[in-house]
């Protein structure tokens, strides 16, 4: 038995589970809709497991990638550094999106 949720009813999972901080407002609607996104791509719905998704998915700013995954923005003023990452995490598969706050929703690997 399959349940369809909303992005309300996602956001509101999260805070249930005591992971309503883990990403921003915004992070969770990009979140949400990449996964509606990805279970239209392969043809299958993705299951709401907070906790799996808490894992393998993240937010955080530009700044604190390119630190955790050893990319090189010394020389870039903050919108070049926002690029280089974006376009490291592409490069790997694993952009989901930014916020308005220019925070990245990512997969972690």
């Amino acid at each position: 038995m399959k349940t369809t949720v909303n992005l309300y009813d996602f956001r509101q999972a999260f805070n249930d589970m005591g992971r309503g901080e883990q990403f921003s407002y915004d992070g969770l609607e990009i979140l949400f809709d990449y996964l509606e996104q990805l279970g239209d791509d392969i043809g299958e719905e993705i299951e709401l497991d907070v906790i799996a998704l808490c894992c393998e998915y993240a937010e955080e700013d530009h700044k604190a990638i390119a630190e955790n995954y050893s990319i090189d923005i010394s020389d870039c003023d903050f919108e070049d550094g926002l690029d280089r990452v974006i376009a490291y995490l592409e490069d790997e598969g694993v952009y989901v999106g930014h916020t308005k706050g220019f925070d990245i929703v990512y997969r972690q690997f």
